[in-house]
């Protein structure tokens, strides 16, 4: 028996995983009180939001892929903010810029997370708004356990924190961990909401968007020479679409389109098809899984944006075979897009781009499944405490997804008035014989489409179940032009946890990687539930020591 930090988790009633305990709990309260897994997903996020406002918020941003019963059908929501009517390049280099600021309101594109959870909902859902929030007001009313992250992201960010007058009243001095933290402006705004919406969802998107929060969002925006207005959150809407998909190993994989980064998983699947991943040593498998992630990221770099992306082409067989080629026994020392341009930036070993205060904002990860059939990953993240002011009368900042923007003509992902950014969120879902079979995904940037995939290969080629291949050993690569201002490069480099032991590190550093070596339990935090003949599964990260799973 392989020792876990905790059991797969198994059960036939619902299952919740997340990266919170109290987000999970309160999305298996809604199960056990007849809704369903939409329902549920939507109160874990809310809580969320306000359990780990560090790491995501009510002026962040959405997306999720899910199996709807109903439907019958694999979709993605989503909800991505789009750029304030204002943004445009000239703007921003008038300004003096030449990368988008990584925190405060030049950074800021339409908050698109409420608009998510509401139009999941009202499509979806069976729950009224108000027992849906009422877990999230709860706990930001009387209160909830500061985990430790809170307060070192508090601590670390003091400075730039305290030149901003909401986010020093509510957040300084940094509350102890362990301590019970109350954010009474944002269950104001929650009750204020309902209040004025009659409790309909329509209502409460009206009231978000076009209401009092618009208006204050506005004027808060204008004081302080910011691009967004009420006019650009009144013309926004959260959608669904088909997601972008490959087949691997019999399983069809899920993800959104190129305005994240989910195709970037897709591709290294289709580059690893032609790999005996089960047969690989660890050192062979962190090797070839790390060369197919610099090949995908270089196409994410040159070719992903809200644009007409050739997916057709970049997931194909074909393509993949030609780029698989480039894939040897040495750690390559470039970055090598098979399509379209890179940036125009300076690459070395150690790059730093621009000035300013930046942001490495993380994010938050919730998955359910009920007995109705419903399957669902989400991957909020945006409006941390740390990347924008707060609002006082809303009790939240807004995001920064601008930051992924350049601010250089004729890219995919150049700044444009009403256009998404392309970010870095990257829930899944995978169905068996065409029927839902598993949700899994992750927070951390550049890292999501690394640790989440590493997950996946251990459960699908090597036959660990959930939890051990949450568990087990995981790494990852900066070898790629990071999402995050100042948009830093770093060749060769490749982060290994501890546990992979001396003899593999030693073979990786041989074949040319930059090896840093972190903590025994320092990277992913990926969560997963899944479907199993009449079995639900779950697993959760032990990482950071606050994410949890609930089956029965």
């Amino acid at each position: 028996m392989i020792f876990t930090t905790r059991p797969e988790l198994r059960g036939t009633f619902g299952a919740v995983a997340s990266t919170h305990w109290l987000a999970t709990q309160s999305g298996m309260a809604v199960l056990e009180r007849g809704g369903n897994a939409f329902d549920a997903i939507c109160a874990a996020g809310f809580v969320l939001q306000v359990v780990e406002p560090h790491l995501n918020g009510p002026g962040g941003d959405l997306p999720a892929v899910f199996w709807s019963a109903e439907r019958g059908e694999p979709l993605v929501l989503c909800a991505q903010g789009v750029s304030p009517a204002a943004a445009t390049i000239d703007r921003y280099r008038s300004l003096g810029h030449e990368l988008v600021p990584g925190t405060g309101l030049l950074a800021a594109c339409v908050p698109g997370a409420v608009g998510g959870w509401l139009l999941l909902l009202e499509q979806f859902g069976t729950w009224p708004l108000a027992d849906v929030l009422a877990y999230a007001i709860h706990y930001a009313e009387n209160g909830y356990p500061v985990v430790p992250g809170i307060t070192r992201t508090i601590e670390n960010t003091e400075a730039l924190l305290r030149g901003w007058p909401g986010s020093a009243e509510l957040y300084l001095p940094a509350p102890r961990p362990g301590s019970t933290f109350r954010n009474p402006q944002l269950a104001a705004t929650w009750r204020r909401l309902l209040d004025e919406s009659g409790g309909t969802v329509e209502g409460a998107r009206r009231v978000y968007y076009e209401g009092f929060v618009a208006e204050e969002i506005d004027r808060f925006s204008r004081a302080h020479d910011g691009l967004l207005t009420g006019d650009d959150l009144a013309a926004w809407r959260a959608t669904l679409e088909p997601p972008a998909t490959v087949d691997y190993r019999g399983l069809t994989v899920c993800k959104t389109a190129a305005w994240g980064q989910g195709p970037a998983g897709l591709q290294q699947l289709r580059l690893l098809e032609g790999f005996d991943v089960a047969e690989l040593s660890e050192a062979e498998l962190v090797h070839v899984t790390t060369e197919a992630a610099k090949l995908a990221f270089a196409d994410r770099d040159a070719c992903y944006g809200d644009v007409d992306v050739p997916l057709d082409h970049l997931l194909s067989r074909a393509y993949a075979d030609e780029r698989r080629a480039l894939i040897g026994e040495e750690a390559s020392g470039e970055l090598r897009p098979g399509l379209g341009r890179l940036p125009q930036v300076g690459v070395s070993n150690s790059l730093l781009l621009g000035t300013g205060e930046p942001t490495r904002g993380d994010t938050v990860h919730v998955d359910v499944a009920d007995r109705f059939g419903n399957l669902i990953s989400a991957t909020p993240s945006g409006g941390w405490l740390q990347s924008s002011p707060t609002i006082p009368a809303l009790g939240w900042p807004l995001g920064s997804r601008a930051q992924m923007f350049w601010l250089e003509e004729g890219l995919p992902s150049s700044l444009a008035p009403g256009k998404r950014p392309r970010t870095t969120l990257s829930p899944g879902l995978v169905l068996r014989d065409g029927e839902p079979w598993l949700a899994y995904g992750t927070p951390g940037g550049d890292q999501q489409e690394q640790w989440a995939l590493h997950v996946l290969l251990r459960h699908v080629d090597r036959g660990l179940n959930l939890q051990e291949a949450i568990d087990a050993p995981d790494w990852h690569t900066d070898h790629l032009i990071a999402s995050f201002f100042p948009r830093e490069v770093r060749l060769r480099a490749l982060a290994v946890e501890s546990r992979f032991g001396d003899k593999a590190i030693d073979d990786l550093r041989r074949r040319g990687h930059d090896v840093t070596v972190t903590g025994p339990w320092d990277l992913g935090r990926v969560s997963a539930v899944a479907r199993e003949g009449e079995q639900l599964r779950a697993g959760a990260n032990a990482r950071g020591m606050q994410g949890y799973a609930a089956c029965r």
